[in-house]
């Protein structure tokens, strides 16, 4: 079992080889790869060094399975040669989601989709990925009609160049900007370009690609989202208008129940989730769990989790666990 992860080098790449080594993952062969300027860097993997080489070599070595981190531009273009070669790509960027043709996948909701036909396979954005991890259970059970999101955004899923704008703006130094403003003592409303409509990228991502996932398009979701100065996750506020009532026991249940998630809902003794709490770690975190008194069949909660890890590289590798599982590749 031949595996390549395309973009090595970068933030989430580091992650996904993290996560391999953690999970154990059944490779034979590890193949780093990277831009032009990073061939010939050495990286450690389980014990081993191995050599980081570029595309074009990659695709000769013919892996089964390309993990792909390495931004939207370089997933057009390479991920169809992998393809073409007979590898199965899991792509973390959004080049292929909405894409008719191609599977936008979250193992624990949807994987069962999957079949060796599949050639490409999309990971959802980050921010996706916890609020459906949460919505998944209660949308089964009690139909949801509306979901009004706002997130908080940590920086790291701009990538290395925001982490260090915001260490030069602690350290009183000046630096390149990935943002437009100081991110340090501050608030963004800004994650991702604004399109036509007022929203921004990542916005309409949580719209569109929750009714892809859950495939109902009777699912309307709204979202706002800010990027705050924090490096441990994503925190959304998540307000949800059911089709029928609920009780909040059996909402509990049913969070506490769901594969990946854990429920950390104790105000009484300040127990809810934090990013401080959730980096590092593979669960989605879901608390402040209450009834919206401003309209019927309505509920607020707090989600939280890495989005390096069950936001990227976590479940990039979920999936490729799955394909082998299941015989897929």
């Amino acid at each position: 079992m031949k595996v390549a992860v395309v973009g090595a080098t970068g933030m989430v790449g580091n992650v996904m080889l993290k996560v391999l080594e953690e999970r154990n993952f059944p490779l034979t062969e590890l193949i780093p790869v990277a831009s032009e300027r990073s061939v010939g860097k050495k990286i450690n993997f389980a014990g081993k060094e191995y050599e980081v080489v570029g595309l074009e070599t990659a695709v000769s070595m013919k892996p089964e399975i390309a993990l792909f981190s390495a931004g939207g531009d370089t997933s057009l273009e390479w991920a169809p040669k992998f393809a073409a070669a007979g590898t199965t790509v899991i792509d973390n960027s959004s080049a292929w989601r909405m894409n008719p043709d191609n599977k936008l996948v979250i193992p624990e909701i949807n994987a069962n989709l999957l079949s060796a036909e599949d050639k490409i396979i999309a990971n959802p954005n980050c921010s996706t990925i916890q609020l459906l991890m949460a919505l998944k259970p209660l949308h089964d059970t009690y139909k949801i009609k509306r979901v009004v999101v706002s997130t908080y955004q940590s920086i790291t899923g701009t990538g290395v160049k925001a982490v260090k704008q915001l260490e030069n703006e602690y350290a009183g130094s000046k630096g390149e900007m990935a943002y437009p403003y100081p991110i340090h003592r501050n608030a963004l409303p800004h994650c991702d370009v604004f399109q036509d409509n007022g929203y921004t990228k990542e916005e309409m991502k949580l719209t569109n690609e929750t009714k892809k996932i859950l495939g109902d398009d009777s699912v309307n979701v709204t979202a706002t989202a800010i990027r705050i100065p924090v490096v441990g996750g994503h925190s959304e506020s998540v307000n949800i208008e059911f089709e029928r009532d609920f009780e909040e026991a059996e909402v509990r249940q049913l969070l506490n129940d769901f594969p990946g998630i854990k429920v950390q809902d104790n105000p009484g003794v300040n127990t809810y989730p934090m990013p401080i709490y959730a980096e590092g770690k593979d669960d989605v975190f879901v608390g402040r769990i209450r009834r919206d008194h401003s309209q019927p069949n309505s509920l607020n909660m707090w989600i939280v989790a890495d989005n390096l890890r069950k936001g990227a590289a976590t479940n990039a590798v979920q999936i490729a666990e799955y394909l082998i599982e299941n015989k897929l590749v």
